[in-house]
């Protein structure tokens, strides 16, 4: 063996590193351990026990560094989502917005029109956003300028009157990655300062698009206002609610006569303003009070005495759903809240204030918003303030680009928390004249389009200081602080994908997780023993050697661990397998040879390395493909692929090399075969290539079976391909799906789609309710839907509030919005096209020949088409999922590398028996070939199949599908790549004797 001492010294190196990596997870778990044990079940105590030592040295590495436990837990093995529980978020930042602020928030029309055409050519397009704007404009005025919109004072340096289009698109897209990066910056700022151990925060290919996943995070609700929240602060002078009033009672009167017209609001005659007119001037005569107003008002169309609500409703609709602030004589309250809506009712508010004929009432110099958060205790009312734009531009005069910091406190009187900001010197001049002009009325400090608090100003302020109160919790506080500080974000941010998982079903991932890898590898080590006898020890020594490499090395990189990826550990210790096999095939044949022990292992190693690293490449390739084009978990599963691949190359043929290379020199005897094994499938002589035409049959009775099932059925897809939400809810007893559908269908307006998860008591629950809307309230409001929806059917209790149902009841959730599921939908059959063209491409350059790359991705297809078409004939007919979505894709790409393997050990033999018995036929050449391979390919095959089908057993609801694909695949994989890739290579070449001779020489 050469080089042995290079070996042994990277071998043991490897190991000392990965000892040391993973040291840091052992002493972190210790930790945690004394806490458990000091807490007693006190959870409060154990977190307690640990806050109180984060900053102490609990580890010291050979005396050489001192780490503290917060330096420990930084660098221990990360668990992902589906393991610890947390929250996965795909955030895009608005590019629309973006270009607005860069236009001065233009009013041109083609501009305006350009983006909503750009948008919608978004859906359908991977182009990015400024190139499709830069097109729609052209499209829809070829003479229009861009610089005349965008010389504006922000970028009057860099765009002139007379640039260009193109030239003003390049600037464009310039500051628009300038602005990404930013916000990209300002979020990582954000969940730095949120506290949340090991999160995830990075860019996607896509520009413009943020991946945070935040392990252990179970309040999804916190987690969304501080991603979304772009940090907007303005301070805005307020109108007194007298001020108001008889706008609100002309806006009152004008609805109700657009009712009684029963027509559309945009398609009123101009009589209706003549009326409004008439109605107008009663108004004014009348007193302000509503209560008046009910006990006096009658109209020349209506003279009945109001009596009901529902008459109240129809005289006053505004005010049947905003109740003015008033006292219970009617007189109305001073300051800016100028009425109270439940929350269900603020939309219809919204509504009436758009109508074109309430516009003509407000002034321009009044508009109205909402409180952030409600004033009772049961948090069902929110106020709505009148705000005064005193500006020339319609802006705040004051916003938070003033703000220099921000910090979380308590208010002298009450003790409540409260968030205190200092301003900037020209920041505080402008609060000092803002509260100089307003003393004895209100300034209304709003972030993000809210009103977080409106406080009367007692006397001008001078020092730039200020503070919001009413904020319900601390946590909240240091939320906002944490926002205001980080800085305003250049553009909103929305999540267009989301993924929960609670962690209770975090910790039943891991328990499943770790009893699927515990059996599985105890099942290979039994194998390998059972089948190669001493040498399987050998192999043993080596896959423990692999998994103990491959740990230490995902845990150096800071990969984390997800569920995938124990599935990906896993199968790479049964594809580990495929070379130690090769390896011992090859030794047996040379023994049998008549070879001595010693050069017979010496050629072994020798002559399987081509087999070998060609099978592995395959594999290999697929593998970059899926960490490429996949996302999240299913990265993470191609991580450990690759990983695994490179650790299992490297102890299967260095490791187990250096135990034999020992075991010779103390001339120990070493056999590679049991009793039981040893004449299994050596001796057979299957007709393959004369009996393919067999074969032909079968699979184009499976092909055709499959394309008419896909034709017919189609498939079940999941809203990683067609957008929607998904919720797996565990209740406390066995329910039926069917009336979980129909209470939920009152709630949401169609029935959702809902099915067993698992047992009888947990469901799977998908809707597409309100999934095209980005508005950031809109999660909030399905969520309240499901749960309300439930609690009226009587599968969750009433007194369950939101907190509860997240920890207790819903196990996890996901969200996908329509433009991300399109991305993934084509992102997975280019992930599709490209393993197959490589591939091809690989094994033409291998085997110098076309038809052998033909046959290769014949096979695949062959593969990828009758897993397709057994997951659309039998989806909703097996109790466990048959979707098709990103973890099938990945399931897909793995077949691919797996087969492919199995395939080129084929065609690897079939070129070495050409070029052994070059004067065979090639008929002969390749039956002799297959048949000298199928005792690998059953061992390989087999012990791939016990490890699938224990991860199958084991491994949780949440990857079943996944791994029935895989086990599909390693199944008709095997048999496409016996009976069909070598019959495709045969008929697709010419069987005249120069052609073997051409063979035989290519082969060398």
């Amino acid at each position: 063996m050469q080089n042995k001492g290079l070996i042994k010294t990277f071998a043991i190196l490897l190991a000392l590193v990965c000892a040391y990596q993973l040291s840091f997870t052992f002493v972190s778990r210790h930790v945690e351990n004394n806490a458990r044990t000091y807490a007693n079940g006190d959870k409060a105590k154990e977190l307690y026990y640990l806050d109180s030592i984060s900053g102490e040295n609990v580890y010291s590495f050979l005396g050489l560094k001192q780490y503290t436990y917060n330096d420990v837990k930084g660098l221990e093995i990360g668990l992902g989502l589906d393991l610890k529980g947390g929250m996965n978020v795909t955030l895009e930042v608005s590019v629309v917005d973006l270009i607005k602020k860069l236009s001065n928030f233009s009013t041109d029309t083609t501009f305006n029109k350009a983006l909503a055409l750009a948008t919608e050519m978004q859906k359908n397009s991977q182009e990015g956003y400024v190139s499709l704007f830069g097109k729609a404009f052209t499209r829809i005025d070829p003479n229009a300028k861009l610089a005349a919109i965008f010389n504006t004072l922000q970028l009057k340096e860099k765009v002139k009157f007379n640039s260009t289009n193109e030239q003003v698109l390049k600037v464009i897209s310039s500051e628009t990655n300038v602005a990404i990066d930013n916000a990209f910056n300002i979020i990582r700022t954000r969940i730095d300062r949120f506290g949340v151990a090991q999160p995830n925060i990075q860019p996607l290919q896509t520009k413009g698009r943020i991946l945070v996943e935040l392990p252990g995070v179970n309040d999804a609700n916190r987690v969304r206002k501080l991603l979304q929240g772009t940090a907007n602060l303005e301070f805005w002078e307020t109108y007194d609610n007298s001020e108001v009033y008889p706008v609100l009672l002309k806006i009152n009167n004008v609805i109700k006569e657009l009712q009684l017209l029963n027509q559309p609001s945009d398609t009123v005659k101009s009589k209706t303003t003549a009326q409004t007119a008439k109605t107008e001037a009663k108004s004014k005569t009348k007193d302000n009070s509503l209560l008046n107003e009910l006990e006096k008002t009658k109209t020349a169309e209506d003279t009945t005495a109001i009596k009901t609500a529902e008459d109240v409703k129809k005289n006053f609709p505004l005010f049947s759903v905003l109740m003015p602030s008033t006292n219970q004589q009617g007189q109305l309250y001073p300051g800016p809240a100028i009425g109270t809506s439940h929350y269900k009712d603020t939309a219809t508010v919204n509504r009436y204030l758009r109508l074109p004929q309430v516009k003509a009432l407000i002034p321009r110099t009044m508009k109205f918003k909402w409180t952030s958060t409600a004033f009772d205790k049961a948090g069902d009312y929110f106020r709505l303030i009148a705000i005064k734009v005193s500006t020339r531009d319609g802006r705040a005069p004051l916003d938070g680009d003033a703000i220099v910091d921000a910090s979380q406190e308590f208010q002298s009187m009450g003790g409540t928390p409260e968030v205190s900001m200092t301003m900037n010197s020209a920041g505080a001049k402008t609060w000092a004249r803002l509260t100089k002009d307003n003393v004895g009325k209100s300034i209304a400090i709003v972030l993000d389009g809210y009103v977080r608090s409106y406080p009367n100003v007692m006397g001008e302020i001078s020092g730039g200081r200020s503070s919001i109160t009413g904020l319900e919790s601390v946590e909240e506080a240091k939320d906002l602080a944490n926002i205001l500080k980080s800085g305003k974000m250049p553009a909103p941010a929305h999540i267009l994908q989301e993924e929960i998982v609670g962690p209770s079903l975090g910790r039943e991932a891991i328990n499943s997780g770790m009893w699927s890898f515990v059996t599985a590898f105890i099942l290979v080590l039994a194998y390998m023993i059972f089948f190669y006898n001493k040498a399987g020890i050998v192999a043993n020594v080596a896959l423990l050697a692999n998994l103990f490499f491959l740990i230490g090395v995902l845990v150096s990189l800071g990969a984390v661990l997800t569920l995938p990826g124990i599935a990906g550990i896993v199968l790479t210790m049964g594809m580990a397998v495929d070379a130690n096999v090769l390896i011992y095939e090859r030794i047996e044949d040379e023994i049998k040879g008549g070879k001595g022990l010693r050069l017979a292992i010496s050629d072994g190693y020798k002559n399987a390395y081509s087999a070998i690293v060609d099978g592995q490449v395959t594999t290999l390739l697929t593998g970059i493909v899926l960490y490429l084009f996949g996302t999240g978990p299913i990265k993470g599963f191609a991580t450990t692929l690759i990983i695994g691949i490179f650790t299992s190359l490297f102890s299967a043929i260095f490791i187990s090399r250096l135990i034999f290379e020992y075991q010779l020199s103390k001339n120990k005897n070493i056999t590679f075969t049991s009793h039981l094994t040893r004449n299994w499938l050596t001796h057979t002589k299957i007709k393959f290539i004369e009996k393919r035409k067999i074969f032909y049959v079968i699979s184009g009775v499976l092909i055709f079976m499959s394309i008419i099932s896909m034709s017919t059925r189609g498939f079940n897809f999941g809203i990683d391909f067609k957008g929607g939400r998904t919720y797996v809810v565990r209740f406390d007893n066995n329910v039926k799906v069917g009336d979980i559908s129909k209470t939920l269908e009152k709630q949401f307006g169609e029935a959702p789609e809902v099915k067993t998860y698992g047992d009888n008591n947990q469901v799977k629950i998908t809707t597409e309710y309100k999934i095209e809307e980005i508005n950031d309230d809109v999660d909030n409001e399905v969520e309240s839907k499901l749960l309300t929806g439930l609690q009226d059917g009587g599968f969750i209790a009433k007194d369950v509030d939101m907190v509860k149902f997240d920890n207790n009841y819903r196990m996890s959730s996901q969200k996908v919005g329509p433009s991300i599921s399109d991305d993934i939908k084509k992102d997975a059959m280019i992930a599709v096209f490209f393993a197959l063209i490589i591939i091809f491409l690989y094994i033409l350059i291998r085997f110098h020949n076309w038809q052998y790359g033909l046959g290769a991705v014949a096979s695949l297809a062959h593969d990828t088409i009758i897993i397709l078409g057994i997951f659309s004939l039998f989806y909703r007919r097996l109790p466990f999922s048959l979707e098709i979505d990103q973890a099938f894709i990945a399931a897909i790409l793995t077949v691919i590398g797996y087969s492919i393997n199995d395939t080129v050990v084929v065609f690897d033999r079939i070129r070495e028996f050409m070029k052994i018995h070059p004067k065979h036929s090639r008929k002969q050449n390749m039956d002799e070939a297959m048949n000298s391979t199928l005792r690998r390919t059953f061992s390989t095959s087999l012990s791939t199949l016990v490890v699938l089908f224990a991860i199958f057993l084991f491994g949780g609801t949440s990857i079943k599908g996944f791994i029935f694909a895989l086990l599909l695949g390693v199944i008709v994989g095997t048999y496409s790549s016996i009976f069909i890739a070598s019959a495709v290579v045969y008929d697709t070449r010419k069987k005249d004797d120069k052609e073997q001779i051409t063979d035989a020489k290519l082969s060398k």
